[in-house]
């Protein structure tokens, strides 16, 4: 009788031996918790598409702190979403606008905590879309008109800077967003500020939930003419590599879960660090199956970060993150 001459099932035989040759760790260090700072008073507001996940007023936004926190979470995302929204997007930079409020807040209370400041106009336009509508002068077609755009997105970072920030992320897709943005933040004195180069972002289903949360919904067209083809992967090359040459001091591919495939070939191009955004309908799936009993949420969502891990990200922004860290904490 003949046996196997490689027995691969020798390394899998306990618990032990098999944390001893696991390729790829999650831990809390490696998640990133986005949160939703709101004008008003005593808001803490669920958003239906997203169990778990809140609006919060700065009155409030503490308790929200103090559990990220207390569960060892090093960062948090952040996002506004304004009372006020106009052509130019204006709540976006000014001094009193809830991003700026909320950063100052922040660093008052829990000065360690990372704070990494969503930069884009969408939430702040009446357009909802993330720069300044241009209308074409034959056609009257509306489109967004790039290089007025990026004058008000370095407005907003530097902004963000100045109110606290430790991260600049930039969203908006619109060409040359980095260069144009770290000349202003060097001009301005933040030459050490970070920027998170939403490098990769695909015009993809699989923000309908975020819209709803940031209530920054196209209010007409889409997104296709400055985000990216969903079917397209040699793009995300040219797209990653014009935000290394501008300066950008992270990637990011976002979605993430539908193209982990884009995750491995920026990590097998580009040696900066990587972040992985697991965007709001790929944790909205997961929790309405889960509330019906389809699925075990702690292990898809396990696997499913160990699967961005694995295909190469340093960094995964996740509503999760809280999750993750409780799992953890077991």
């Amino acid at each position: 009788m003949s046996f196997p001459i490689v027995r691969n099932r020798r390394l899998r035989g306990n618990a032990a031996i098999r944390n001893l040759v696991r390729e790829n760790q999650v831990t809390v260090n490696d998640v990133v918790q986005p949160i939703f700072v709101t004008h008003g008073t005593n808001v803490k507001s669920e958003i239906a598409s997203m169990p778990g996940v809140y609006h919060w007023s700065l009155d409030r936004v503490k308790e929200e702190l103090d559990e990220i926190v207390g569960l060892g979470i090093q960062a948090i995302l952040l996002f506004g979403v304004p009372d006020h929204k106009d052509a130019k997007g204006t709540s976006a930079y000014m001094d009193e606008g809830i991003v700026q409020q909320a950063c100052r807040y922040i660093k008052e209370v829990y000065p360690d905590l990372l704070i990494i400041a969503d930069t884009c106009l969408c939430q702040f336009t009446d357009t909802g879309h993330c720069g300044v509508i241009h209308h074409h002068p034959m056609t009257g077609a509306a489109d967004v008109a790039n290089d007025p755009s990026l004058e008000l997105l370095v407005r907003t970072a530097v902004s963000q800077a100045k109110a606290g920030a430790d991260i600049i992320a930039p969203s908006n897709m619109m060409d040359g967003y980095v260069q144009a943005i770290r000349s202003g933040l060097d001009e301005a004195g933040y030459e050490n500020t970070p920027i998170m180069a939403y490098s990769v972002k695909y015009a993809s289903a699989y923000y309908g939930p975020f819209r709803d949360a940031a209530h920054s919904t196209p209010q007409f067209g889409d997104r296709k003419t400055y985000q990216m083809d969903p079917a397209n992967a040699r793009e995300a090359l040219r797209e990653a590599e014009s935000d290394v040459i501008e300066g950008a001091d992270f990637l990011m591919v976002k979605p993430a879960l539908a193209y982990m495939d884009i995750l491995r070939t920026l990590k097998d191009n580009f040696d900066l660090p990587l972040v992985a955004y697991n965007v709001s309908a790929e944790y909205s799936m997961v929790k309405a199956a889960a509330a019906n009993g389809w699925l075990n949420e702690e292990a898809i969502v396990m696997e499913t970060m160990t699967g961005f891990k694995r295909a190469g990200a340093d960094i995964i922004l996740t509503y999760f993150a809280k999750d993750i860290a409780r799992y953890l904490q077991k």
